[in-house]
């Protein structure tokens, strides 16, 4: 359940019955969509809403209160409303929480003195007071728009997936399972930069992890159990026991591990340590733990599985990281999308375990086993990276969304045929301001969410690809506001 504060305007002069009912359709749009609203009663101030300096006192102290559990505000102008009322509840309330203001349209037959709303003028000079003080909002698609009018249902529901990403990216403790490979320069990141916007991470060598692994037993309980489930979870008929055994004990080590530390999200060293001296791939382990709504990205990319993180806060669906990989053809607008085989089954409508060919051409194939080979089938498609510009001591991002096709590909690993509106623009953007191979993707459409909540509540410069007209003559990223 989402909990909500409200701030249901008035002011004396419009006709109270309005407020009254805006309270009414609220309460049942919030029984629907299962939102908990913190908002002043009736009996606290006059039709529990907030138009003077004593009733924003109420409101102030009632959101402090409960702001440890508030994930939003929502501002609802049913007539032209208090615009320092308003402002005034969240300054007391000291919340940092994303903001929404809607406004109640008036109907053409009613503008008489019993119904005559003026919201649409209302909601100007309210959100003109929440940026002279300094507070972050969003809006409503159309200016104004009725509570039970399902744009409005729509963008509340968009305004709640802004929610969970800023909620969700504000506080995630995030994983680091051994050392990035070292001809990877490309996954570095400030561990800095990321602590100062609320992502902390914990890390682990892999020598703890192979000699805990190391100390487990083969008959215990946990292992049987953990090697029923990757056997359930997709066809494993050509992996030999002994490299199950290896993974099962592999993801127990690491599930203590999160949980011990309270880890939502990991980035694992998948080369070559794992090969050289454990003798798996735990590809497996990956898309299982992503499967489960818990991400994990390769190659230590921290950054990355921060990418994945945002997608699946803003979706509800698991995500992965790929790389951008190899060109589709002559098609400028299509590009292939692949990873060794760590992409949650999600992507994967007929998955099965097998080896990962490339590292097996310098690991030993045998090595390999636990690398996942499956083609992502037709469907949405968002696509994003988050990176830690050092140099500029910035945190930046691209999004933007295509679809999968299901173009032919011959090929194996993890895999995917994409279509992306303006691709080549989107490449250069990626080359000309230094992001990583690595994105993530989701099978979604849910770019504008992350963008404003990168963006506008985070503080972090995005860039939102839309089709440009034509290639970016400046090679600097475009700031979305």
């Amino acid at each position: 359940m989402t909990t909500l504060g409200v701030i249901l305007c008035n002011r004396d002069f419009f006709p109270d019955v309005l407020v009254g009912e805006a309270r009414r359709d609220l309460t049942k749009l919030f029984n629907e969509l299962l939102i908990e609203p913190i908002w002043l009663s009736e009996q606290d101030t006059k039709l529990g809403a907030v138009e003077t300096w004593a009733d924003a006192q109420k409101c102030g102290d009632l959101l402090r209160r409960n702001r440890d559990r508030l994930d939003g505000v929502l501002v609802c102008l049913p007539n032209f409303g208090d615009e320092k009322g308003v402002a005034d509840s969240i300054r007391l309330a000291d919340v940092r929480v994303p903001i929404l203001v809607q406004a109640c349209p008036d109907d053409l037959d009613q503008f008489g003195l019993n119904r005559r709303r003026d919201a649409f003028c209302g909601k100007i000079s309210v959100c003109n007071n929440l940026r002279q003080y300094g507070l972050k909002f969003s809006l409503t698609r159309d200016h104004t728009v009725a509570i039970l009018n399902p744009r409005f249902r729509e963008d509340l529901e968009r305004f709640l997936a802004v929610c969970r990403v800023v909620r969700g990216l504000s506080r995630v403790r995030i994983g680091a399972v051994g050392a990035r490979p070292n001809a990877f320069n490309t996954t570095r990141f400030s561990e800095k930069l990321f602590e100062a916007a609320g992502i902390s991470v914990s890390t682990i060598d892999l020598s703890e992890v192979f000699g805990n692994a190391a100390k487990i037993a083969e008959n215990d309980s946990r292992v049987k159990q953990r090697v029923e489930q990757i056997r359930g979870y997709a066809d494993a008929t050509a992996v030999p026991a002994e490299a199950i055994l290896k993974m099962a004990k592999f993801a127990l080590v690491v599930d203590d591990w999160m949980q011990s530390l309270g880890i939502s999200a990991t980035a694992i060293q998948c080369w070559s340590s794992l090969q050289k001296n454990y003798g798996v791939n735990v590809c497996t382990i990956m898309s299982m733990m992503s499967e489960q709504m818990l991400p994990s990205a390769c190659e230590v990319d921290i950054a990355g599985v921060v990418s994945m993180y945002a997608l699946q806060l803003a979706s509800g669906r698991p995500s992965a990281l790929v790389d951008w990989n190899n060109n589709y053809g002559d098609d400028p607008e299509k590009c292939v999308l692949f990873h060794c085989g760590n992409w949650a089954k999600d992507f994967l409508p007929e998955v099965r375990i097998a080896t990962a060919p490339i590292l097996g051409t310098t690991l030993g194939e045998e090595n390999t086993f636990g690398a996942m080979e499956g083609r992502t089938g037709k469907g949405p498609l968002t696509f994003g990276r988050i990176s830690t510009d050092d140099l500029c001591g910035k945190i930046r991002a691209y999004v933007g969304e295509g679809e999968f096709t299901d173009d032919p590909l011959d090929t194996f690993g993890t895999r995917a045929v994409v279509r992306i509106p303006a691709l080549p623009s989107l490449m250069h953007i990626v080359c000309q301001n230094g992001f990583e191979h690595h994105a993530a993707m989701n099978r979604s459409h849910s770019a504008a969410v992350v963008s404003e909540a990168l963006s506008r509540y985070m503080g972090w410069q995005v860039y939102h690809h839309e089709r440009p007209v034509e290639l970016p003559p400046i090679p600097e990223l475009h700031i979305h506001a």
